[in-house]
């Protein structure tokens, strides 16, 4: 690892913790001898195969920006949003499989925002069903209402 302050490409690691989803390792130059910190996080390659056959790779920022738009303006934590992007990569991972339907994400967010806000459960899944009527959407706010009782 370079450090960054002097640019000697030798340093030491002197602490190692787990961050959940990325492992902390705190680092010591062996020229300059000043401390700094990196994050390290597995990268494996994954490819989401859309529902028109083409395939890209994962992207958990695109992940997370299409709950947050569901969730806006609603009562539900960044971290809330930030545990659901969280379950949906650590399931996909465990799969084992280089390539994965985009339509297991969406059945694993729907159930996800089912369980957080019925609101935000629609928002999403208005996009991810497309539904372009009324009577769709009417038919899924029946069946929403149905669950809760």
């Amino acid at each position: 690892m370079q450090c960054p302050y002097c640019g000697t490409p030798d340093s030491r690691v002197v602490d190692t913790r787990s961050t959940g989803d990325s492992i902390r390792r705190r680092r010591e130059c062996q020229k300059c001898r000043k401390r700094f910190t990196t994050y390290e996080q597995i990268s494996e390659a994954l490819l989401i195969v859309k529902r028109d056959g083409r395939r890209e790779p994962f992207d958990r920022h695109k992940l997370l920006q299409g709950i947050r738009i569901a969730c806006a303006k609603r009562p539900i934590a960044m971290t809330d949003i930030d545990r659901i992007v969280d379950q949906v990569e650590e399931h996909l991972f465990s799969l084992g499989k280089a390539e994965v339907r985009s339509e297991v994400i969406g059945e694993i967010v729907l159930e996800k925002l089912r369980e957080l806000d019925s609101l935000a459960y629609i928002r999403f899944a208005m996009v991810y069903m497309e539904m372009e009527d009324v009577e769709t959407l009417q038919g899924e706010l029946e069946r929403l209402m149905k669950e809760r009782k």
